[in-house]
């Protein structure tokens, strides 16, 4: 009998459709909007490696708690390569440490030019803490590495703008007036939200190179060292090992402060549970008030729904449907339509989430919960939008209700 009303005033139910939808479409998209930003931060985040230990000068995250205090920050010495020999010598927890710098330079080859490309000097190890793939050519040997030679490993997105589709493996370029051959181009990663740690623009070059040119002791060569645990070793423990260690080596008192920031992903990942857990619920802020209306809306037609089958009730009860037999009735029909107009809300979000993936480098995720939430919401205003309607309906006197002439 709802199916029959339902699909015998569909002006009526349209329009009743579209309250649920547009609210049911607003909630899940927002929700979804912020399920994908925070993925696809988190995805980037989880590019630095989960049991790698940062050592640099700057912290990520403020060391209290509570405030950033850049003004301790900045007296703090930078790290240095003897830092990371005595690391690779007396870590037992380690499995590889690396010393990694970067800066900004323009690489140029024939006519074409790279503005504030960002060139990473590294040393031997580099490539057992930060995993990638050579698409053509080769890596640095430790003897090229060693010996400084001036050799580099070129990101993909850097190979294809600088060489256009040239393949540059066994060229030169010129980067701060020295000839650096090319030996192989890094497997394209993809951007993530914050580009972190992407070496697809870069140019990859030995450390001891690299010195030739850059001053490693100014803050603007950004030194770190990067740690890397063993396998089954908790990365807490490699972090105190490494604490320990540096104040040894920089014979720091013990009651004084480190001098230096160990840096590890869990330390971002806590400060984007607490942001993500602000933006959660403003998104639900902004999605409940569009639910609010297309409930409204739903009781209203039920109400309206009610009065013109007033006559139709009365027949009803005259022979012998029971109250609980017509409030289920309007329940149903309530139901009903929130449903329809949910799963048409759900049906938009994931054409949209479709589209943006197809012609987007930003990934979005409607999630199975995030489903199974817009078909429960969608239920439950339904439910809660049809119990005055169709209570009123159930407690009429069939008498009244079958002279009625509307």
């Amino acid at each position: 009998m709802s199916l029959q009303t339902f699909a015998g005033n569909r002006l009526r139910s349209g329009l009743s459709l579209l309250g649920i939808t547009i609210g049911i479409f607003a909630i899940i998209a927002v929700l979804t909007i912020v399920d994908s930003l925070e993925m696809n931060i988190r995805e980037s985040v989880s590019s630095l490696g989960d049991n790698v230990v940062y050592i640099e000068k700057w912290p990520w995250t403020p060391e209290d708690g509570q405030e950033y205090a850049w003004w301790k920050y900045m007296n703090r010495p930078l790290v240095s390569m003897k830092e990371n020999e005595f690391l690779k010598k007396n870590s037992q927890l380690a499995e590889e440490a690396c010393f990694v710098s970067s800066t900004q330079r323009t690489v140029k080859y024939k006519n074409n030019r790279s503005e504030n490309t960002t060139l990473l000097g590294a040393s031997g190890g580099f490539q057992n803490i930060r995993s990638f793939e050579i698409e053509r050519g080769r890596y640095f040997s430790p003897f090229e590495v060693e010996g400084g030679r001036n050799i580099a490993v070129l990101g993909y997105d850097l190979a294809e703008e600088i060489f256009e589709g040239v393949d540059p493996v066994g060229k030169e370029v010129i980067v701060s007036g020295f000839k650096v051959s090319i030996i192989g181009v890094i497997a394209k990663e993809g951007k993530g939200m914050m580009s972190v740690n992407n070496l697809d623009e870069l140019i990859l070059i030995p450390v001891n190179f690299m010195k030739s040119f850059v001053d490693l002791r100014s803050d603007r060569a950004n030194p770190q060292i990067w740690v890397k645990a063993k396998p089954r070793v908790n990365v807490e423990d490699l972090t105190e090992e490494v604490r320990l260690l540096m104040r040894s080596f920089r014979r720091i008192n013990p009651k004084d402060n480190d001098s230096f920031a160990l840096n590890q992903t869990s330390l971002i990942n806590n400060q984007l549970d607490q942001v993500f857990k602000v933006i959660n619920i403003a998104g639900w802020f902004i999605g409940m008030f569009s639910i609010l209306v297309g409930g409204f809306g739903i009781a209203n037609i039920m109400f309206v729904s009610v009065k013109e089958r007033t006559h139709i009730i009365g027949i009803q009860k005259a022979i012998g449907a029971k109250n609980y037999f017509i409030m289920m009735e309007f329940l149903f029909e309530s139901v009903l339509l929130s449903l329809a107009g949910g799963i048409i809300g759900l049906l938009i979000v994931g054409t949209g989430t479709l589209l943006i993936n197809l012609t987007g480098d930003f990934r979005m995720y409607l999630t199975t919960s995030n489903i199974i939430l817009g078909v429960s919401i969608s239920t439950i205003i339904g439910l809660v939008s049809g119990i005055a309607p169709a209570w009123k309906a159930a407690r009429m006197d069939p008498v009244i209700a079958i002279n009625s002439t509307f």
